[in-house]
């Protein structure tokens, strides 16, 4: 039996959440696992916090054989035992460990509203539609709004001044 040490996918979708595994090489990527040895999470904003790995537990199965994939190196090299970020890691971990904190609400903007006076609303609002009501064919149609109001009726023609 060949082992691999490699990640398997889990989250959801748009949120991807790996575990690094030590699997039989036959077995599926998302399959079981022998044993998990870490995790990482590339949705972290800080890159050196994204990886936990169990550095004891992965020198184990790296000396009785384990092949990792390519990124899973990758990672080991960084984060692992002798790992180059090692430092990186431990000071983003405890960043990322300590309280957000938010700060105060500023106070609200109250901005006055000037009073428009009322002769103006009533001048902007808009006169009613006339209504037409329906008429079999043939017929002229008869406005019935237009004898209701006295807004509609005709005004008289406006005399022309001669020159």
């Amino acid at each position: 039996m060949a082992v691999r040490i490699r990640m398997k996918k889990l989250g959801r979708r748009h949120r991807p959440f790996f575990r690094i595994c030590a699997m039989d090489s036959r077995s599926p990527r998302d399959g079981r696992a022998l044993e998990e040895l870490g995790t990482y999470d590339p949705m972290l904003s800080d890159v050196d916090a994204r990886t936990v790995l169990k550095a004891d537990r992965i020198d184990y199965w790296l000396s009785v054989g384990a092949q990792p994939s390519k990124n899973v190196n990758a990672l080991i090299k960084k984060y692992g035992t002798n790992g180059t970020h090692l430092e990186q890691q431990k000071a983003a971990r405890e960043q990322l460990s300590l309280p957000k904190t938010v700060p105060d609400a500023p106070e609200p903007v109250v901005i006055p509203v000037a009073e428009e006076p009322a002769a103006e609303t009533e001048a902007v609002a808009a006169p009613e539609a006339e209504t037409v009501a329906e008429t079999p064919a043939g017929q002229a149609p008869v406005a019935e709004a237009a004898e209701a109001t006295p807004e509609a009726a005709p005004e008289p023609p406006a005399e022309e001044k001669s020159e």
